[in-house]
């Protein structure tokens, strides 16, 4: 067998194979003479027909076989003996294969990509310092009366923070239009759930109106043929509820698993887990600049079987989030919409990955449980949630994987010039929020 190996690009590789004929003609008779042993053709006694017969019928279909065999263990063989590691499937096409001739192919491939780490010496990366106040806590709690009121009718006006069942249909230059209608709806004002300019026109309005409310589409609205359009609804009013709020008292306080009900331990309860919260959210904004200054750093080519393998990754997740159910053929959403970010996420793997090849990372069992029951303190049963990882070797080589990640980080953040910035519970978590947003990666 002779291989020769072409640079195409920095990730590419053009491999020409050849193999001796004599090899492809005697696997083919020999494959040809088990084949006669059992072929049936009128006229003749099973395993009688003639060599002749069998390869003038059999001939070429066994010898696409034994070509697609040969092929598929040579590229094996020769990328074994060139030392290449492919990202992804080749492609493989023939370009001599006659009997009598040497067999020639040709395997084109993706590798992963030789990475000489640049360093992010001088990058500067702001980490925030957040404190949880009494006043976040008491925030806080607030909103979790919110989400768990009631809602009871009222004879008045509506005003914001109310509850309205509607019936509406909407009209472009007295047109109806689809998707534009629905009846007994029931929308929070002041949420922002719908088109800008619609829920505050609902303000004032009282059971039993008929409103008509005027609005315009977003120009980026996701809805192209609306984008940009003057619209007319027409609103039935049908009931207007206020938010009743919950007190907070021990039935309230042992929703939240604070079985003693007391109001004490339920909010540093609640402050734990907000300190948590901040914990994560600065950790996960100071990890985004280090990786984006190591992206910067480091250009490098990525292969486009990874992007793919990505962006089919993103697209189950998607459809996982949005309740596509687990039917829906996810290859119906653009590879578009998610394309760039999973490059993103292809680059900093690979670079992550030499980062912890350079430094010699790794993370022991003992490590593994540590962040394992880190992670399982926020269940109600903690340990069940340990033995289950523990169990698992999927799970424990996830856990594993987030570990050298934040060794990873913590070896370049060495490189960096950190600059503490002070921060409040909300502004952290907003900045987290945003910049996960934006990254992606």
């Amino acid at each position: 067998m002779q291989v020769s190996v072409e640079t195409t690009t920095p990730i590419e590789r053009r491999l020409t194979i050849q193999v001796p004929a004599a090899e492809i003609d005697e696997a083919v008779s020999a494959r040809l003479k088990d084949t006669a042993k059992n072929v049936r053709l009128n006229g003749f006694r099973q395993g009688r027909v003639p060599m002749s017969v069998v390869r003038q019928r059999y001939g070429q279909s066994v010898r696409d076989e034994i070509v697609g065999e040969v092929m598929r263990e040579r590229y094996v063989r020769a990328i074994t003996d060139e030392a290449l590691n492919p990202a992804g499937y080749p492609s493989i096409d023939a370009t001599v294969n006659e009997a009598g001739r040497d067999l020639e192919f040709v395997a084109t491939m993706e590798v992963y990509p030789e990475v000489e780490l640049a360093s992010i010496e001088g990058t500067s990366v702001e980490r925030p310092v957040v404190e949880v106040t009494d006043a976040d806590v008491e925030e806080m709690i607030e909103t979790l009366r919110k989400q768990n009121a009631d809602w009871e009718s009222v004879d008045r006006a509506a005003a914001e923070g109310d509850q309205v069942k509607i019936d509406f249909q909407g009209f472009i230059d007295d047109e109806p239009f689809e998707g534009g209608s629905a009846e007994g709806h029931e929308l929070v004002l002041g949420s922002n759930s719908f088109i800008p300019g619609f829920e505050e026109q609902l303000e004032g309005a009282r059971p039993g109106d008929d409103k008509t409310v005027s609005v315009s589409f977003p120009e980026d609205y996701q809805a192209e043929h609306l984008a940009g359009k003057e619209a007319t609804f027409k609103v039935k009013v049908h009931e207007v509820k206020a938010q009743v709020l919950p007190e907070v008292d021990a039935e309230f306080i042992e929703r939240f698993g604070v079985e003693s009900g007391d109001a004490t331990e339920f909010r540093a309860e609640v402050k734990k887990n907000m300190s948590r919260e901040a914990e994560q959210a600065v950790d996960n904004r100071v990890k985004q600049q280090v990786l984006d200054a190591l992206k910067a750093a480091n250009d490098i080519a990525v292969p486009a079987a990874l992007v793919q393998q990505e962006t089919d990754g993103m697209k189950r997740q998607a459809a996982q989030q949005f309740g596509l159910g687990e039917d829906f053929d996810v290859s119906q959403l653009p590879n578009e919409l998610f394309e760039e970010q999973a490059k993103g996420r292809v680059q900093t793997g690979l670079l992550l990955a030499e980062v912890i090849k350079h430094n010699e990372l790794d993370a022991s069992d003992d490590e593994i449980r540590a962040k394992v029951e880190e992670l399982a303190g926020q269940y109600q049963d903690p340990q069940e949630v340990v033995d289950y990882y523990m169990g698992n070797d999927q799970l424990k080589t996830q856990v594993k994987s987030a570990i050298l990640e934040d060794k990873a980080v913590a070896k370049l953040m060495e490189q960096a010039q950190v600059s503490d910035v002070e921060m409040s519970y909300q502004q952290a978590l907003a900045a987290a929020q945003q910049q996960g947003g934006e990254d992606g990666a």
